[in-house]
């Protein structure tokens, strides 16, 4: 498993998530505390918005603990939309190209959960991806394939019900070839002007993801853990539940991809 915090709102240094608060992302990579792995040492990432539609990248395989580079980078940089990540790898190797946050466009997308098995049908789900977004396939894991796919099933238009269709899909493929936990996910993605997050589980077992509005910041944070021990105005994402945030206003919808009926065949 990962860990994970997005940011929206007024400009802030991307130190003020990733580093400095009590439990930052960087102390979660040394000792998360809601998740069945407590390191998550297998690289790092950050995407973040600025004056461009596509967002800058940094990602990286050392441990976040241990990058000056990271550090550096979040006390100069300030942005008003960023995701950022921490990774624990459930199977695929370590590479820079498997960290994320992944970005297509003016798409970024981060995943902290797992697709069971995909290691058996991960050149089937490969197949499922279009030619003209298989471009953006630069890694091997199941979560590049889930946003990829999500791309695929209209995420422009309708975010919500192109994410559930494209968990739908990757669930149905584990359920055929893979193997139990079929679907685990929090996720987070962002097309530069809206911070869009979803907690899933095929299973009772839902990774954790929370969101606060800070007032003193104007801004939103989205996280697998809250950012300091016992501060008030943390809210849990409930299981099956969606969240869109825009600068002043949160929305929680249904998330529930069983409602969509998927063709597993590949390709299509």
């Amino acid at each position: 498993m990962c860990r994970w915090a997005a940011y929206l709102g007024s400009p802030i240094y991307l130190e003020d998530i990733i580093s400095r608060p009590g439990h930052s992302l960087v102390a979660q990579s040394q000792e998360a505390t809601e998740c069945k792995t407590s390191t998550n040492g297998d690289g790092f990432g950050v995407a973040w918005y600025d004056s461009r539609e596509e967002p800058g990248l940094y990602r990286d395989v050392y441990p976040a603990w241990s990058d000056p580079n990271l550090r550096a980078l979040s006390y100069q940089v300030k942005s008003g939309l960023f995701l950022s990540h921490v990774r624990a790898s459930t199977g695929s190797a370590i590479s820079r190209n498997n960290c994320h946050p992944f970005a297509a466009g003016r798409w970024s997308f981060m995943h902290n959960g797992q697709v069971g098995g995909f290691e058996r049908f991960r050149r089937y789900a490969d197949m499922c991806v279009p030619d003209a977004l298989y471009q953006h396939r630069k890694g091997a894991t199941d979560s590049e394939i889930l946003f990829l796919l999500a791309l695929k099933e209209g995420l422009d238009a309708h975010p919500l019900q192109a994410m559930e269709r494209a968990v739908a899909k990757m669930e149905s493929l584990s359920r055929k070839r893979g193997t139990t936990p079929h679907m685990r996910l929090s996720a987070a993605f962002s097309d530069g002007q809206h911070l869009y997050a979803a907690r899933y589980s095929s299973d009772h077992i839902a990774p954790s993801l929370y969101y606060r509005w800070s007032a003193s910041r104007q801004g939103w944070a989205v996280v697998s853990e809250p950012l300091e021990a016992d501060q008030d105005g943390w809210k849990e994402l409930p299981p099956g539940g969606f969240l869109t945030l825009s600068a002043t206003q949160a929305q929680v919808s249904s998330f529930d991809p069983t409602h969509h009926d998927v063709d597993d065949s590949c390709p299509d």
